[in-house]
Parts: structure tokens; C-alpha cells; sequence
């Protein structure tokens, strides 16, 4: 019986290619249109970028940055307009998704990014944090993202973050809020004046 199996498996064969020209050209013709739906999401996420132009540049961080209160190493997938989690933020590299090194001081929080724009993010800009399930391109079960939100010159930003050590997660919605929410000094906008 197997050797049966082995005689008809051997006998069917697949036809031979003859007519190379039409397989060619429809491959050629996926290759022209993969490049070309490529070059339509580049120009789409260079158009974003020119319509977040008003967006000042990201401050730089302290010299002395002062103890820190917590570390965490994670991915950074993005930031987007706080409350709508599907407006993506590309402007000076937020839209970047990276691994982060985050470390919370009483100065505020600095974010490291190896391969990408590093960003710090004053004490007096922070708004608090919280657990989500989703930002711009990633989704999570609920939870499994920390959101870090904060004032960038006229915008409200949600910055999402899934660290390592997801238990820790919790730890950091506690101390971002608290940071935020026990600052002393006055958000000033570009130009003001106390």
C-alpha cells in the first residue's frame, strides 16, 4: 500500500512553466505598487508632521536632574493629542517608537531613547498618568499601558509607555500624579511672564 503511495507521488508531476513574460510582469507590477502605497504613507506622515508645526521645541533637560524617584527601561509606542488616542503626534520625533529608559525626578520626567530623540518633560507640565489599553497603533488588554499625560506650548499630550516590569506600571500612575498634582510653581506658556 505505501509503496503504491510513493509510485502515484512520483508520477504526478506539476506542469512546467513555459510562459515566464506575464509571471514577470505581474510581479513587477506588485514590486511598482508596494512602493508606491510605501511612498503614499511617507507623504502622509510628513503632511502630519507640517500640520504639527506650531509645535514648539521639546525642552531640553536639566544639567543636574536630581535623584530619582523611579526608573523603568520599556517601549515608548508614540504620543498622541490627549483624550483622542488615534491623533498621532510626529512632531520633533514623538511619533518615533523606540525602547525607553524612564526616570521620574522632582525635576520631572526624562526619557531616553536610544535611536531616537530623547525628551524631558518639566515638572510643572505634568498633568498625572494612568493605565489604558491603547494609543495610536498599539493596543493592549486593559491596563497594559501607561499613559503619561502632559502640556507641550498649547497641546495636552498623552504619551504612551509599556515598561518591562508591567506590575510596575501602577507604581508610576501613583508617582506621576502625585508629582503633578503637589507642584507649587504656575504652568507659563513661551513668552510669559510670573
Amino acid at each position: 500500500m505505501i509503496h503504491q503511495l510513493y509510485s502515484l507521488a512520483a508520477e504526478q508531476k506539476s506542469a512546467e512553466v513555459t510562459d515566464w513574460a506575464p509571471r514577470i510582469g505581474w510581479l513587477v507590477g506588485l514590486a511598482v505598487f508596494v512602493a508606491f502605497l510605501y511612498w503614499l504613507m511617507r507623504q502622509g506622515w510628513k503632511w502630519r508632521g507640517t500640520l504639527q508645526s506650531d509645535l514648539p521645541p521639546l525642552p531640553a533637560a536639566p544639567e543636574e536632574p536630581g535623584e530619582a524617584l523611579l526608573t523603568a527601561s520599556g517601549r515608548y509606542h508614540g504620543s498622541t493629542t490627549a483624550g483622542h488616542w488615534l491623533d498621532r503626534i510626529v512632531a520633533h520625533g514623538l511619533g518615533t517608537r523606540s525602547r525607553a529608559e524612564l526616570t521620574l525626578t522632582a525635576e520631572g520626567l526624562h526619557v531616553r531613547r536610544p535611536g531616537a530623540a530623547d525628551f524631558f518633560v518639566p515638572r510643572g507640565r505634568l498633568r498625572g498618568a494612568r493605565l489604558d489599553k491603547g494609543i495610536a497603533g498599539k493596543v493592549l488588554t486593559e491596563g497594559g499601558l501607561l499613559i503619561v499625560t502632559w502640556r507641550h506650548g498649547e497641546r495636552e499630550i498623552d504619551s504612551g509607555f509599556r515598561l518591562d516590569r508591567s506590575a510596575a506600571q501602577t507604581d508610576w500612575v501613583t508617582a506621576v500624579t502625585t508629582l503633578a498634582t503637589t507642584d507649587t510653581t504656575p504652568y507659563l506658556t513661551e513668552g510669559a511672564t510670573p
